[in-house]
């Protein structure tokens, strides 16, 4: 095999991180491998990238590569002289790689790599196909409130992947009937067993994941199990005391507001968040709301309320 630039054939740079190096080999080795590419050459291209990654993906190969070139094999063997130029070293690949144009370890390279196999070898002078399990996808899906806390079934239309019978992976809309569980956080993630990328050689698929997002909700806000509403109280009612009615994500509860009560103040009420087997917390954040002043009257009040409180100074704290 001529010499070619190992960082360019998996299609990264000399920076890669070992995660992004075999993500990188993984996509092309589906690619390419043999028993399922149609691309030209396909052997040649899945051998030319299995090198590749196992010199990279070797800390004191890659070393050697990174050093010395199409030369590092005979660098690392020790067929250099003092001078640095190449001797005699030993040709082909290392031990565990290629040599020559031997196809031998597809199948136990594949399923150390994906689990299963995937590759293939020769038995009695025929291919042999080997399972490899799909990918796991993921996605995600947006749910009311008022759906996580009761639970419903959701029907969505996702693209997945098909094997037709020509062997070809085509994508196809799919329409799921997925459950959305009673009590389901943002974040948390749903799967569906079977419904991720195909699986290889009759392997069997991966699943799919759905993250669930919270739909924007017009008078509560949530983080994590806790359900949040701002009340908005008029001056008299805080200063005052009052008692009323709250709206809840299922229900209402009346609230006495105790006299004094200040802008931001959190009023707690256990259990009434996201319903679990330890329930959420539903948190009333008090707002503090002043009506504007639009005739002489209600001016008049405004100066009968400051004149009232002549020693009040809501700056003296940040004085």
């Amino acid at each position: 095999m001529d010499f070619q630039d190992y960082y360019k054939l998996l299609g990264v740079g000399k920076s890669v991180t070992d995660a992004d190096l075999k993500k990188s080999f993984r996509k092309l080795a589906r690619k390419y491998h043999p028993d399922v590419s149609k691309e030209p050459n396909a052997e040649e291209k899945f051998k030319q990238v299995k090198e590749a990654y196992e010199v990279l993906k070797d800390p004191e190969k890659r070393k050697f590569y990174d050093q010395y070139g199409e030369n590092w094999k005979q660098a690392q063997q020790g067929g250099y002289s003092s001078g640095g130029h190449p001797g005699a070293g030993r040709s082909g690949f290392g031990a565990g790689g290629f040599t020559g144009a031997n196809t031998d370890g597809f199948s136990d390279f594949f399923s150390d790599m994906f689990g299963g196999g995937g590759g293939f070898h020769q038995a009695g002078g025929r291919r042999r196909s080997h399972q490899a399990r799909g990918e796991d996808m993921h996605s995600k899906v947006k749910v009311s409130l008022e759906d996580a806390f009761k639970g419903t079934t959701r029907s969505l239309r996702l693209q997945v992947p098909e094997t037709g019978a020509n062997g070809r992976v085509t994508q196809k809309i799919k329409t799921l009937n997925v459950k959305i569980p009673k009590g389901v956080t943002a974040g948390q993630q749903i799967r569906l067993s079977g419904q991720g990328d195909v699986g290889q050689g009759g392997g069997p698929n991966g699943d799919l994941y759905l993250e669930v997002e919270f739909e924007a909700h017009k008078l509560y806000t949530v983080e994590g199990k806790d359900v949040y509403y701002r009340l908005a109280l008029a001056p008299w009612e805080a200063a005052l005391g009052d008692k009323l009615t709250v709206p809840l994500v299922e229900g209402k509860v009346d609230l006495k507001i105790p006299a004094g009560s200040a802008a931001g103040k959190k009023m707690r009420l256990k259990g009434k968040g996201l319903p679990a087997k330890v329930a959420g917390d539903f948190y009333v954040v008090l707002d503090m709301v002043a009506p504007e002043a639009e005739t002489e009257v209600q001016k008049a009040a405004y100066e009968s309320f400051a004149n009232a409180f002549p020693e009040f100074a809501p700056r003296k704290q940040a004085a």
